[in-house]
Order: C-alpha cells, then sequence, then structure tokens
C-alpha cells in the first residue's frame, strides 16, 4: 500500500460525516493519475488545498482536526502524516481552478471524497519553491503527462493568483522560464 493511501484510509476512518478534500502535491500525483512514478508513492505526507468557501465550515469542525491528530498519531511510527492543509489564497492557482478540480478515486473511502486540482494548477502549486529539484522532475511529469503546450502554460500564468508574499513572487519568477523550456520540449 502506497503512503499516500495509508494515511487517506486511517484519516477516513477517523472520520464519522462527509469531508471534502483537495490533495494536492506528491499525494495527488500518486492518486491522482494512473501512470506515476514510485516516489510519488513514498510521499511521507498529504497535502491538501481547502477551497475558500468551504474554509469556515472546516475551520468550524472539530472533529476533522481530532480526526487528523490521531490520524497522525496512529501514523507517527511510520513517519507519515497529515498537516499541510492550506487555504486556496495561499498556494499558486489559477483564479478559477476549483471548476476544474478532478474527482480522485483511489482510495476507496467512506467519508473522504477526494479531488486534485486540474494539472496545470498542479503545476503552479508545484511553483512555489522555485527551481526546486524534486518539483521541477514533477513538474516534467506532470507537463509530459497531459502535453502541456508554451500556450497553455503561458495562459496559466498569466492567470494565477500568487499569494502576495514576496518569496512566492521570487520563486514563481525562478520556475517559469525552466517550466517553459519543459513544455516547449513537449510539445
Amino acid at each position: 500500500m502506497d503512503n499516500p493511501t495509508q494515511v487517506l484510509t486511517t484519516l477516513d476512518r477517523r472520520l464519522d460525516h462527509p469531508v471534502s478534500l483537495v490533495l494536492y502535491g506528491r499525494a495527488a500525483l500518486c492518486l491522482g493519475f494512473d501512470s506515476t512514478r514510485r516516489e510519488f508513492a513514498t510521499t511521507q505526507d498529504v497535502d491538501g488545498i481547502i477551497p475558500l468557501d468551504q474554509a469556515d465550515h472546516l475551520t468550524d469542525d472539530p472533529q476533522f482536526w481530532e480526526a487528523i491528530e490521531l490520524t497522525n498519531k496512529d501514523l507517527e511510527s511510520k513517519g507519515l502524516y497529515l498537516t499541510h492543509l492550506f487555504r486556496e489564497d495561499q498556494v499558486i492557482l489559477r483564479e478559477k481552478w476549483k471548476q476544474n478540480i478532478v474527482p480522485v478515486s483511489r482510495p476507496e473511502t467512506r467519508w473522504l471524497k477526494l479531488f486534485r486540482p486540474a494539472t496545470i494548477d498542479l503545476i503552479l502549486t508545484k511553483m512555489m519553491r522555485g527551481n526546486d529539484e524534486e518539483d521541477l522532475k514533477d513538474i516534467e511529469f506532470l507537463v509530459g503527462h497531459d502535453r502541456i503546450t508554451p500556450q497553455a502554460f503561458e495562459a496559466a500564468c498569466a492567470e494565477a493568483v500568487i499569494p502576495d508574499i514576496p518569496e512566492l513572487h521570487e520563486a514563481f519568477a525562478k520556475a517559469k522560464p525552466i517550466v517553459a523550456e519543459l513544455a516547449s520540449r513537449s510539445a
């Protein structure tokens, strides 16, 4: 069983009501695509994006946060965890990203309803660490998987909403020419 599945099925067992979760990061790459790389399955954490229209609801849901805490405690000895949950305005995404989320059918869960951003939005989130070697390898997989064209990448960059954090603007600017080159090679 891959690590993201272990984390999410453990969380699902701890929940007592439906919760929607938008995965990003390597968990989204592992579970949201049919053909993935082995290293995606060995990621130790699950990252999630909380849409702004769900932020208050999740913030005021103590059972959800307790389930996360218990999940992390259950999996601590394996080094697995779920702690990175960001509101959509804390990550780089296109303005209308939520209209393009993709259902994630693995793993089978009772309470969790899983989604991932569209591939182009996953690429934008991966640009948040600039020219990070691991993220660039992930971006290369995404660009190749969906055959992202230079035009599609440029359009996404034009629509990207970058949080008002100077480091994110710098990282995005650093990553942009590298990702543009990856897109031009895949075209």
